[in-house]
């Protein structure tokens, strides 16, 4: 997919947050579903089609935020959220809770237990910051969990972070006392690395965690570039002994992965320079320019045989994927939610984990958490949200000319958005005109917009129809517009090009006016109309988006 260039909370919360492997492949279990995908092949994307939720569709009464996990052996989800009560403890800075049930399942729906809560489970080491969880590993019936200090109430950097135990699933901890097993700055958000119930899919007798430098989230950070994720290993029998943790530091002669005990030799996993927003419509707007890494989460999808990390900024989920622990790692997804206010059909959140336990049989449905107190909506619980991707598999395009529409669910199409203000993406292909529109308004000045779909096979295409919405002063139109086509993991435009009507290509394009796009036959699994929006704030809308061959 194409990239884009992109309050606080109450006082009773305590310091609460505004948004806040060897060298072997892990082995794939009997009956896990494995997708016959072109896992490393980079001449084309790894997942053909990605849907990230508009919203969260699950949600529990169930106060605070950040929510690591992991998956037991006794088949509950243990978490942690930071500021709140969680499933009924006492407020406090932490608390954890023993989750059983899935999203999905009627019969054996979700439902929490706090079992622990406040300074019993973790440390603080510095003056003036504040407990936070970042990420939880269940392994041999134990669990852990990192805990860093966090500037209170400015979250602007995290100076040390230990890994706590607990032997009775979480209801007694027990750390080193004497000194953080992290400090100055480095390797200070942790994030263990989920292989699923009990750690079963580890590659090895290894516990695998990635860290992030100096702060939990590239949007806080006012210390350095949070642009570098790094990944450690570590023994499981000896998780608490920071002499025994290893971490990566690239390939050696003949492409094995090289360890060392000594942090100041590591190398990044994953490096990331893009920054989200740099050209706000708000020149005073409290966050942008921001990198993308922060404190999200990595899981294992064994269906699949690929690791996600979910991350973060402010206004978008970043999603990246990869074949190993170590990489290489793409960058494949950005949901944009825009600017704040958002609404309850739109709206994002920070601490992104993906729960291992709620991942299909298939691989191709996930669940993602996400908080969120300010922007208009209070989501400040435990939420879950639905993750969709469809690997890409190779195949040649084999439909006949038909009037019929090769953008509806029945095809199997996605839709791909640059921004859907209103949350509604599922507008452009309900087959209506002119009923509703959505529109790509985010608060930044963008350069490019687009409106498309993509499936999971090759088709033959060859027409486009593109039904407007209603422009006005501030956009709503495409100074330029065309169409492309995905070959690969690019996306280059047709040939042959030829809009009826004419397409003005300023602010008096027709609105509620269905402009017809055809060209050259082109074998692809992604269309879409492409262009810089226009208007002083830089948007389009459309009602209705219509993919032909013909």
């Amino acid at each position: 997919m194409t990239r884009p260039n992109h309050s606080t909370l109450p006082a009773l919360l305590l310091c609460s947050i505004a948004a806040c492997a060897a060298d072997a492949q892990p082995p794939i279990p009997e009956g896990s579903g494995h997708i016959a995908a072109l896992a490393d092949d980079t001449t084309h994307p790894f997942f053909s089609s990605v849907s990230v939720a508009d919203h969260d569709t699950v949600t529990l009464s169930a106060l605070g935020d950040l929510w690591p996990s992991c998956w037991s052996d006794d088949d509950a989800v243990y978490y942690t959220n930071g500021d709140g009560n969680g499933f009924g403890a006492v407020l406090g800075e932490m608390v954890v809770s023993r989750v059983l049930g899935r999203p999905d399942d009627a019969l054996d729906p979700l439902r929490g237990t706090a079992v622990a809560a406040g300074t019993e489970i973790g440390p603080a080491w510095n003056l003036g910051y504040t407990r936070k969880p970042t990420g939880m590993l269940c392994a041999n019936g134990e669990l852990f969990l990192a805990v860093q200090d966090l500037k209170a109430l400015a979250f602007t950097d995290a100076p040390a972070a230990t890994i706590v135990r607990s032997i009775d699933k979480g209801r007694t901890w027990s750390w080193d006392t004497r000194a953080p097993m992290f400090s100055n700055y480095v390797f200070t958000t942790i994030m263990f690395a989920d292989f699923g119930k009990n750690n079963e899919h580890a590659p090895d007798g290894y516990a695998y965690a990635y860290g992030l430098d100096d702060n939990w989230s590239a949007t806080y950070s006012t210390r350095m570039p949070q642009s570098k994720l790094y990944l450690a290993r570590v023994p499981l029998g000896n998780i608490q002994n920071r002499t025994s943790w290893e971490f990566w530091t690239g390939f050696g002669k003949e492409g094995e992965t090289t360890w060392s005990a000594d942090i100041e030799q590591r190398a990044p996993v994953l490096e990331d320079t893009q920054r989200v927003y740099q050209t706000p419509l708000d020149k005073n707007l409290n966050h942008q320019n921001m990198y993308t890494l922060s404190q999200g989460g990595v899981v294992y999808n064994p269906a699949l045989k690929r690791y996600i990390y979910s991350t973060w900024t402010m206004y978008t989920f970043e999603l990246y994927e990869a074949p190993q622990p170590w990489g290489p790692w793409k960058h494949f997804h950005t949901k944009d939610f825009g600017v704040f206010p958002w609404t309850e059909q739109a709206a994002g959140g920070y601490g992104t984990p993906i729960p291992s336990k709620f991942i299909s049989a298939d691989g191709q449905t996930m669940w993602m958490h996400s908080s969120v107190w300010e922007a208009g909506v209070i989501h400040y619980q435990y939420s879950l949200r639905k993750v969709q991707v469809t690997p890409y598999v190779e195949s040649q395009a084999d439909n006949i000319k038909s009037p019929d529409a090769l953008s509806t669910s029945e095809r199997s199409a996605t839709p791909l958005v640059r921004v859907a203000r209103s949350g509604h993406a599922e507008l452009i292909m309900d087959g209506v005109l002119n009923r509703q529109s959505e529109e790509s308004w985010n608060g930044e000045r963008k350069t490019e917009d687009y409106w498309g779909y993509t499936w999971p096979r090759s088709l033959h295409v060859n027409e486009v129809r593109y039904t407007t919405g209603k422009p006005d002063r501030r956009g709503g139109w495409f100074k330029n517009l065309t169409v492309q086509v995905r070959r690969g993991p690019d996306w280059v435009p047709v040939t042959g090009l030829e809009i009826t009507p004419a397409y003005s290509a300023d602010s008096n394009v027709l609105g509620n006016k269905t402009y017809t796009l055809t060209f050259e036959e082109a074998e692809t699994d992604g269309v879409r109309i492409y262009g810089e929006p226009g208007g002083s704030d830089a948007f389009t809308n459309i009602s209705e988006l219509s993919v032909h061959y013909q």
